[in-house]
């Protein structure tokens, strides 16, 4: 099929980052959030990367400003019904996605594509509640997606090859690369990424050397560009927490266990660099 508008749902940092790489690759971006304020952050938060880019010569004014133009926002999802894609950005929870998909799957034209960023959850789960089980796909992006190549393309057990095939093909003129990817309790890279970060908090847990320590430990000792709790901290610590908690739940493997400071973490509302401080502080 033929894609010219995406749908996006969610104004959250991902769903704004994947609208602006759809209307930077030239696409009709609908971008819906529930919350008028939100919508309004995302636009900002948009604006203020293009400019960023802008600034750095790597795209144009010109660029920036027909970006911009080709982005609408809407708080009703009956709002998507023109997408030939939707990729769903929501927060990371189940039976909140199960719920969206049913309510997106009437709102959507029928040979529309139904995508998903999530980066740890059951796609087979989602296309199941779906109505569109063979349209269902996972194109899991990272922050930030602007400057990010990676998308993980998942299967459900459910989507047809056409259904894979534009996916990866809209990943690819997004300027992404894709890897293709079985359905799997976090995928790829947060089945090996989220138990690392995890570890690194025991690490602190247990008093073996400090956030600046462990995180300088990993950049010269693995030649990582970023510490792994430094790393938690822009990922979201709450979000890390929830995908351990997944791999855990689904592989009922103890390997899997959240340390406990890291829900105390998410219990403090210390979130990392969104809540204004998490293993470092970002109130400064």
């Amino acid at each position: 099929m033929t894609i010219k508008t995406i749908g996006v749902v969610g104004a959250g940092t991902m769903g704004s980052g994947i609208a602006q790489a759809g209307a930077a690759a030239g696409y009709a971006v609908i971008m819906q959030d529930i919350s008028a304020a939100q919508l309004e952050r995302g636009l900002k938060g948009i604006d203020k990367s293009l400019s960023r880019l802008a600034d750095k010569e790597k795209i144009t004014g010109e660029q920036k400003d027909r970006a911009l133009a080709a982005i609408t926002t809407a708080q009703s999802i009956d709002a998507l019904s023109d997408a030939d894609i939707v990729i769903e950005a929501a927060i990371e929870n189940m039976d909140l996605k199960l719920e969206l998909f049913g309510r997106l799957d009437a709102a959507m034209k029928a040979d529309a594509i139904l995508a998903s960023n999530t980066s740890s959850l059951s796609l087979t789960r989602l296309a199941a509640a779906s109505g569109r089980p063979e349209k269902v796909v996972g194109m899991h992006f990272f922050n930030p997606v602007p400057l990010m190549k990676l998308v993980e393309v998942i299967r459900a057990l459910q989507t047809s090859d056409d259904t894979y095939a534009a996916a990866d093909a809209l990943s690819r003129d997004l300027g992404k690369v894709p890897v293709s990817v079985k359905d799997s309790p976090g995928f790829v890279v947060n089945r090996m990424l989220v138990p690392m970060i995890n570890e690194a908090v025991f690490l602190l847990y247990e008093g073996i050397a400090s956030a600046e320590e462990i995180d300088e430990a990993m950049k010269l000792g693995a030649n990582h560009p970023i510490g792994p709790l430094a790393l938690a901290d822009m990922i979201g610590i709450d979000v890390c927490y929830y995908v351990q908690q997944i791999l855990l739940d689904e592989f009922g493997d103890s390997k899997y266990r959240p340390c406990p400071l890291l829900k105390q973490m998410v219990d403090a509302g210390r979130l990392g660099r969104k809540s204004g401080r998490g293993f470092y502080d970002y109130s400064k």
